[in-house]
């Protein structure tokens, strides 16, 4: 095998001096080693792709559909990305012009913030939230600035903004997660008018990532995008809410201005997404069968999260019930302190059960643990009923 040239040690970009390996990913690897580990760490839906989509693909594939795309994804799924905003959210995209179909989420991140920041430019993250966004905003230069938001809602309030605004007035961008990952919180159509009117007086630009719109309980998602449309870019897609992580099908929609620079972006990174997996993702966002595939996914999730819900209250945790995504975000039990790193690796060590420390997901998260009810109700009544045993012996 080769080695690399020792010359070669300091060739490297040195803005990824300043990145470190996620540690969700880090950690899930070190658990996953464990015989018989439950593992509620990693957010990936355990549902099959819905039957349509399968079907989809199987058809692109037997036709030879493939082919180059259009960098900005093929036009089906552009008018189906289109038709889903309207139906779901109220809010009218050009297929042509405002919508652009990416690599994941992921790719819409890192698109977004390479598009949109310059170095030094900063970027408002409220946290506890998904690393990713303070990794992406550091790799292209940026500066990410946490907003730590107050438990047990840990929801971002226009005075906590007024005063990140005030305390940063050069920022950029904001990242406004929600379903949120990893507490779940979601906002309502006043909190989110109540933002917008704040923001409106800026130049921001909003990265809504909505990947988790989908999945809301008791509560209907509103965009942000409906009160701020012309400083807002919504990224969502078909990982979640279709489980379909593999296929990596993910949309940025945001105005033309801001699209065309994001879209020359995206195209020279990705120059165009596969062919077979767009066609998968058509019927999810475009028909009433995949609407309805969703919505069972939905409701079992809900099950999940009711039955986490009142076993982790009965044992002795601090839960706020999510209103969306498939986490439950727990205070540790006054009984077990505050390290939630020590916490969770002695649980995943004694009791083979695997959640992911709060303070991976950045300021307001220590002393907290992330469960992810992405998984099945057997493995979830068989995590809860280690727990219980390692809590009595501990």
């Amino acid at each position: 095998m080769p080695e690399m040239n020792p010359a070669l040690a300091n060739q490297f970009n040195t803005t990824l001096e300043k990145v470190k390996p996620t540690s969700i990913l880090t950690f899930d690897r070190k658990v996953s080693a464990i015989p018989g580990i439950v593992k509620l760490t990693v957010g990936e839906p355990d549902f099959a792709v819905p039957e349509v989509g399968k079907q989809a693909a199987i058809a692109a594939i037997e036709n030879d559909d493939s082919h180059y795309a259009p960098g900005t994804g093929s036009q089906a799924l552009r008018q189906a990305i289109s038709h889903f905003m309207a139906d779901r959210y109220q809010l009218d995209y050009d297929p042509n012009s405002e919508i652009a179909v990416t690599i994941g989420a992921t790719e819409a991140i890192f698109t977004s913030l390479f598009s949109l920041i310059n170095p030094g430019d900063e970027v408002l993250i409220p946290t506890p939230t998904f690393p990713l966004y303070a990794t992406v905003a550091t790799m292209v230069g940026g500066v990410p600035v946490s907003v730590e938001l107050p438990a047990p809602d840990f929801v971002l309030t226009p005075d906590l903004l007024k005063q990140a605004l005030a305390d940063h007035p050069k920022a950029k961008a904001l990242v406004l997660n929600y379903p949120g990952n990893p507490t779940g919180t979601t906002y309502t159509a006043d909190q989110l008018k109540a933002l917008a009117a704040v923001l409106k007086e800026t130049k921001l630009v909003v990265i809504a990532d909505e990947i988790y719109s989908e999945l809301t309980y008791g509560v209907k998602h509103v965009s942000l995008a409906s009160f701020l449309p012309g400083q807002t870019l919504i990224l969502n897609g078909a990982s979640k809410s279709g489980a379909m992580t593999g296929y990596r099908i993910g949309f940025i929609a945001g105005p033309a201005a801001l699209m065309k620079k994001l879209i020359m972006v995206h195209s020279i990174l990705i120059t165009a997404p596969s062919d077979p997996a767009m066609a998968a993702a058509v019927p999810l966002f475009g028909s009433e069968a995949g609407k309805q595939a969703t919505e069972e996914m939905r409701q079992a999730y809900q099950e999940r999260r009711d039955f986490l819900t009142a076993a982790f209250t009965r044992l002795g945790f601090e839960v706020a019930s999510p209103a969306g995504a498939f986490y439950l975000f727990v205070k540790l039990p006054a009984s077990q302190g505050t390290d939630d790193v020590a916490f969770a690796t002695k649980a995943a060590e004694e009791a083979a059960v695997a959640m992911v420390p709060g303070s991976f997901f950045g300021a307001g998260g220590a002393g907290y643990l992330r469960l992810s009810y992405a998984t099945s109700m057997d493995k979830l009544h068989l995590a809860v009923d280690r727990l219980e045993k390692f809590l009595k012996e501990a």
